[in-house]
């Protein structure tokens, strides 16, 4: 649910960093904006940043980051976030919390991208080399990560709610022949690494270009077709074709990403809608034309 964030403020961070971070207690705490759903990121120094839960569901996160980040990062193409130092639960916050270099650049839901077929073929080439990556070690896919990488049908019950709850919105019939049709194969090759959230929030534009893939929270080993639902909520045109044309995946795979796409724009489309108002802050409104676009 969008409302049950915990709402974390710049004086709470500085009394974690000086209770258990001593040395980097006189270090400016600024709140980044926009700072995030899962987590919650505020820019420690000029250097580094603070990531936290905004709820318990997201708490287990913190440690899988801190064990694969490391290990993933030699492997990829594009930079990644860098643990630093892991803060422990106290009275006053009540998950772990993460520390991590601080990375240059800007969420491509806002940062003016110069070409869109560099982007495309940037976020191609990093994705492969995920799919590259030694998967040893790597946590399948489960609760933790909501399931990204793991099987779409465990979704069926919802997904097919919110079709009905949207009938006014959407073409239902439509809706449900995708997502039949996403239902209908598995994923039958080894698995492979997911990002699990490859939006544009989590994307860093940096010199126009993409620079950077951050939180890798939800990051696990499976099926890839959760990690190409960019596709429709980013791309557009020729450089959504090029993206597709770039990635060495069969059909059936796309018609899973599709639906994986699906399903998250119908169930946020219904959670807004039930707690009002989608232009209640800047973060709900850009949200609102990622699921326009994407249903």
């Amino acid at each position: 649910m969008l409302s049950d964030r915990l709402d974390i403020s710049e004086t709470l961070v500085r009394a974690l960093i000086a209770d258990q971070f001593p040395q980097w207690a006189g270090l400016p705490v600024r709140k980044v904006v926009p700072g995030g759903w899962d987590n919650q990121t505020f820019r420690l120094g000029e250097t580094m940043s603070v990531r936290l839960p905004s709820a318990g569901s997201y708490a287990a996160q913190v440690t899988k980051e801190q064990r694969i980040l490391p290990m993933l990062a030699p492997q990829l193409s594009l930079p990644i976030p860098t643990p630093l130092a892991m803060g422990e639960a106290s009275p006053h916050y009540a998950f772990p919390f993460g520390i991590y270099g601080w990375i240059t650049g800007e969420p491509a839901t806002t940062a003016a991208v110069s070409d869109m077929f560099g982007f495309a073929d940037r976020l191609a080439g990093f994705i492969q080399s995920l799919h590259r990556a030694e998967t040893a070690g790597g946590p399948p896919a489960g609760q933790h990560n909501f399931h990204r990488g793991g099987d779409l049908g465990i979704y069926s019950a919802e997904t097919v709610a919110a079709i009905a709850e949207l009938g006014d919105e959407i073409d239902g019939n439509v809706a449900t022949a995708i997502w039949n049709e996403a239902l209908s194969s598995h994923w039958e090759r080894p698995p492979v690494w997911v990002h699990g959230d490859i939006a544009p929030g989590n994307l860093l534009v940096a010199g126009g270009q993409l620079a950077a893939v951050i939180d890798f929270g939800t990051a696990a080993i499976g099926d890839p077709a959760c990690d190409l639902v960019i596709t429709w909520t980013f791309l557009d045109g020729e450089a959504r074709a090029r993206f597709r044309t770039a990635l060495p995946l069969d059909a059936a795979t796309w018609q899973r990403a599709r639906g994986w796409a699906l399903w998250k724009a119908l169930i946020t489309t219904v959670d807004m809608r039930r707690s009002g108002s989608p232009a209640l802050d800047e973060q709900r409104r850009v949200l609102a034309v990622i699921l326009r676009k994407t249903l």
